[in-house]
C-alpha cells in the first residue's frame, strides 16, 4: 500500500505542496504583521537627482543667466589633449 501512496504523493506533489505553501505563507504573513504592529507612515526623502537639481535652481537664481562666455574665450581653456602632452610646442622651437 505504501507504494502506491508514494507514486501517488509524487505524481500529484506540486497540487499538495502549492496550497500548504500558499496557507502557510499567508499565516506567517500575518503573524508577522501582528508581532510588529501597525506599519509607520514613510517619509519620502528626496532622491539625490532631485537634490541637485534644486541646488542648481537655488545657483542660478541669483545670476543672470544671458550673460555667458563665448566659445573662442571658453577654448583657452580647454586642457592639452593627453596624446599631445609629451609633444613639444611648435612656438617652442
Amino acid at each position: 500500500m505504501w507504494p502506491v501512496i508514494w507514486a501517488a504523493a509524487r505524481t500529484y506533489a506540486p497540487y499538495i505542496t502549492f496550497p500548504v505553501a500558499l496557507v502557510v505563507g499567508a499565516v506567517g504573513y500575518q503573524m508577522e504583521w501582528f508581532i510588529r504592529g501597525t506599519p509607520k507612515q514613510v517619509v519620502e526623502e528626496q532622491s539625490i537627482l532631485e537634490r541637485r537639481e534644486e541646488r542648481a535652481l537655488q545657483e542660478a537664481a541669483g545670476k543672470d543667466l544671458t550673460q555667458v562666455i563665448s566659445l573662442k574665450e571658453k577654448s583657452e581653456f580647454t586642457p592639452k589633449a593627453v596624446l599631445n602632452r609629451n609633444r613639444q610646442e611648435k612656438s617652442s622651437n
